[in-house]
């Protein structure tokens, strides 16, 4: 190999270092959302999501974002794209994508029907994206903010998301040690 080869080389392998292993980022849909492929399109009944989710083994999450949101774009390009956040998403969560301003329809567990915007009110999101996981059985009596199991309002660090994810499928909230807890002691074992 001449000097040349070996220096081209050298510099196609630090450029490739430079590109961030990361899993296909998410499309932005006609309504100003990111679709990322994890995300189901369904009739948004949660009540069914949820019964769905539980079939198929997985937890359901709602993911509430709106238009030009920088802190949904954050969370598209550089966390949920990493592969260990993404296959872990696809493998463990049943996702359904609610618009904080959209029209589209939106049965509560409570039975209650209203559009995306509505419903978002009722529930008090504030923020884009909240994310919220619910167990895997829900009475029929209460809405989606009064049984979930956790919500995460606003962006986060890949570590904090990825542990939260995680926390959530071992079903952390049942036991003693607090998220924030979790998080450390994750946190400091991922670092070793």
């Amino acid at each position: 190999m001449t000097f040349f080869n070996k220096l081209l080389l050298a510099c196609l392998v630090s450029l490739m270092s430079l590109i961030p292993l990361t899993a296909a980022q998410a499309e932005m849909g006609d309504d100003g959302l990111h679709k990322a492929s994890w995300m189901r399109d369904t009739f948004k009944d949660l009540g069914e999501d949820l019964q769905e989710a539980t079939a198929e083994g997985k937890r359901l999450m709602v993911i509430i974002e709106q238009r030009g949101c920088i802190y949904c774009k954050k969370m598209h390009e550089e966390v949920f794209p990493r592969p260990e956040i993404a296959d872990f998403i696809e493998k463990n969560f049943f996702v359904v994508q609610l618009n904080m301003f959209g029209d589209v329809e939106v049965t509560d567990f409570d039975g209650e029907a209203l559009p995306e915007k509505d419903m978002v009110r009722k529930w008090g999101a504030l923020f884009t994206p909240t994310l919220m996981f619910f167990p895997q059985e829900v009475s029929g009596d209460k809405p989606a903010n009064q049984v979930a199991v956790v919500q995460m309002p606003g962006a986060f660090g890949r570590h904090t998301t990825f542990n939260l994810l995680n926390w959530v499928v071992e079903k952390g909230y049942e036991g003693d040690e607090s998220f924030q807890k979790y998080h450390a002691r994750k946190f400091a074992e991922q670092q070793q």
